[in-house]
């Protein structure tokens, strides 16, 4: 249906100048006119103040073709480049990124911040932005600061697209490495359609960033980030890639959120029955949680491990992901947590250290290191927890910088040992080496649950204290 009413709405863009604007798109008269751009629109308008338009304001230049702002846009940027693309007529638009991918690649590669890409689409119509997302799905899709569901849209949108023209191309017609790749390409992607399951998931599931080339990234969320209450992020270390991983690594998302759930239900109704009236047990209601499978950096691998190199680039992924919630959700901000994993701690850490993004909560397993003598470097509201397993030669290799689980660094130790759960008499697996941490009914898995949930005072340590952290003491 969706896609549908983006087809009409393409098909009804018709020629004219936009009404009220300094500069007004025009085809060559030697050109059947046959789509332009609807207005006014605050877009438009922004086109004439733009860097883009610089020069198309005074009255001998009210007017420019289509292909002349065209091949403007080809040498544009940032802002300046999404504002132009939007004045273009649709179809013309995705004739220009099909002709030059370069723009995409460039634009992705270095993303305008997401306060300026939410100034941007907020300034569109519905029928602008719903155009815009399908003549731009692989650019709409990646950007922070456009809403969820319509990043969901566009990359699902573009994921069947790529899928479908791989499966048209006949290998026959390729020679041995370009069927290597087309094979590995598409083994991507049918990762990534696994991962998002039926239509009918329940929770829902929702492509928030793709990127089909080479070893490929994607995010998927389990829940609903535009209104859950509880959102965390899970960050991989090495060796997790989009082909091999997605399918668990949604998998362990939803095992996370449905644990989250579990433990907030188990509150509520404990605080319902001891609620003094009525209306503390009606307001004692489950909050809404959203997990999220973040692949959004190329991890490493034995032979580039020991470089930060990829962990700059999970940093900057990183942030702009924390930094696009934060701008989305505005005053109804929900309590964000991440959760890294090895190499992803560091990136982690390091988003967290050099940029503005701010989280309530940070949880690390398997650390390499820190990029700071101590937590008081992260830019973290709340606590910060640290998990190291039994023979997991990692943690202590303080392999890029001081080791987090160290006293000095001032978090709070997180048990992964396993044991006898005291509020709920589970027995909790334990964790041992550097990969186990994730495992289903792990004392991990439980202090991770909790921690997401902004409930620190339960998660576990291994000391004697432990014995104390009751459903009573909680309440």
């Amino acid at each position: 249906m969706v896609l549908h009413a983006a087809a009409v709405l393409v098909a009804s863009l018709t020629a004219g100048a936009v009404a009220g604007s300094p500069v007004a798109l025009e085809y060559p008269r030697s050109e059947p006119v046959s789509a332009a751009v609807s207005g006014p629109s605050a877009a438009s308008a922004d086109l004439a103040s733009a860097p883009l338009a610089s020069g198309l304001n005074s009255p001998a230049a009210r007017v420019i073709t289509v292909p002349a702002l065209r091949d403007r846009l080809t040498t544009s940027r940032g802002t300046a480049l999404l504002r132009g693309l939007a004045t273009l007529p649709a179809h013309e638009t995705a004739a220009l990124l099909a002709e030059t991918p370069a723009l995409v690649e460039r634009t992705l590669a270095s993303p305008p911040a997401p306060r300026q890409v939410d100034r941007w689409w907020s300034s569109l119509s519905a029928a602008e932005q719903l155009s815009m997302t399908s003549a731009a799905p692989q650019l709409v899709g990646n950007l922070d600061g456009v809403p969820y569901a319509m990043r969901d849209l566009a990359n699902r949108t573009h994921l069947r697209a790529v899928v479908d023209t791989l499966e048209l191309t006949d290998p026959s017609t390729l020679g041995a490495s370009e069927r290597h790749v087309q094979s590995e390409q598409l083994q991507l992607l049918y990762s990534v359609l696994d991962a998002l399951g039926p239509a009918t998931a329940n929770p829902a599931r929702q492509l928030i960033s793709l990127d089909a080339d080479g070893q490929g990234k994607a995010a998927i969320v389990v829940g609903d980030l535009a209104t859950a209450d509880y959102v965390s992020y899970l960050v991989p270390g090495m060796f997790i890639s989009v082909r091999e991983s997605m399918v668990e690594w949604v998998d362990t998302a939803a095992r996370l959120h449905d644990e989250q759930v579990s433990w907030l239900t188990l509150l509520s109704e404990a605080g319902a029955q001891g609620a003094t009236s009525a209306d503390d047990a009606s307001a004692a209601s489950v909050p809404e949680v959203a997990t999220v499978a973040w692949i959004g950096y190329q991890t490493p691998h034995l032979l580039n491990v020991g470089s930060l190199d990829l962990a700059y680039e999970g940093r900057d992924a990183l942030a702009s992901a924390v930094q696009g919630l934060t701008t989305l959700r505005g005053d109804d901000r929900p309590f964000l947590s991440l959760l890294a994993h090895s190499y992803g701690s560091t990136a982690a850490m390091l988003a967290l250290t050099d940029t503005p993004a701010t989280v309530d909560a940070l949880a690390m397993i398997g650390s390499p290191g820190a990029p700071g003598a101590s937590m008081a470097s992260l830019n973290v509201r709340g606590e910060v927890f640290v998990g190291e397993a039994a023979w997991d030669p990692i943690p202590n290799s303080s392999f890029f910088g001081p080791d987090p689980g160290s006293t000095e660094f001032g978090a709070r130790a997180m048990s992964v040992a396993g044991g006898v759960d005291v509020i709920t008499n589970r027995v909790l697996e334990g964790s041992t080496g550097h990969n186990a941490y994730f495992s289903p009914g792990t004392e991990s898995m439980r202090n991770m649950a909790l921690i997401a949930i902004d409930r620190g005072e339960l998660v576990t340590d291994g000391t004697t204290t432990d014995a104390l952290r009751t459903l009573d003491a909680a309440l």
